[in-house]
């Protein structure tokens, strides 16, 4: 990911309205400023991200349509398809430690370092299997979207080592996703390093929530 694209996206995403869902009660609640203002600008980098990989989106719809074997969403029905996905990831991922949030049409799920990787490491900490077990039954059966999968760390280290390992951490989430039959064709692996932290990384709760992995979950629509 390049930074000066993740620059121009930051003022855009801050005014990106979130709602989050508790991943123990499922209810909806309000993030605090500092947390949605992070999580709103990775959503938006990811979405830039896809929308700019390619000099024309719709052929790039067209091709990824083909590979996967699946048609778009006809624009009347998004909001209500994107509904039905994520209230069964809500139902899925209650008590798992994952957050739920709704971005416009978008469905970002948070998935915090003490629940996926150890400090450092790209490795899946095994616990962290049946929640992506989980995501994957979902992820199958509502299958008109891009899977948009972003590694993030905590601030320990340099920026250009933590860019690595964030890129090393999406990875590993996505070739384990691949293993449950989802389509390589849905995937887009991006790696934002410590540029969207969303708790204060001079406390190691913080640390622990900046060291997550973020799936997001963006509609192929027809004419996109």
């Amino acid at each position: 990911m390049h930074k000066p694209l993740i620059t121009a996206v930051i003022s855009l995403s801050l005014l990106s309205a979130c709602t989050t869902f508790d991943p123990y009660t499922g209810e909806q609640k309000t993030t605090n400023t500092a947390k949605g203002a992070g999580i709103g600008a990775g959503i938006a980098a990811v979405v830039s991200y896809i929308k700019n990989k390619d000099a024309s989106s719709s052929d790039r719809r067209r091709r990824m349509l083909k590979a996967a074997g699946i048609g778009a969403i006809a624009g009347g029905g998004v909001g209500y398809y994107m509904d039905m996905q994520e209230a069964k990831l809500r139902k899925q991922l209650r008590d798992t430690g994952v957050s739920v949030e709704r971005d416009g049409n978008n469905i970002n799920l948070i998935m915090p370092g003490n629940i996926t990787f150890r400090s450092g490491s790209a490795a899946i900490n095994d616990s962290f299997f049946d929640v992506l077990n989980s995501v994957a039954l979902v992820v199958q059966e509502y299958d008109k979207t891009i899977v948009a999968i972003s590694g993030h760390t905590d601030s320990v280290g340099s920026s250009s080592s933590n860019q690595v390992l964030s890129e090393q951490r999406a990875r590993a989430v996505a070739n384990y996703l691949r293993t449950r039959k989802i389509s390589d064709a849905r995937f887009e692996v991006i790696g934002l390093g410590e540029n969207y932290p969303i708790a204060d990384n001079s406390t190691a709760q913080g640390r622990a929530e900046n060291r997550r992995v973020e799936l997001t979950l963006v509609p192929i629509t027809e004419g996109a």
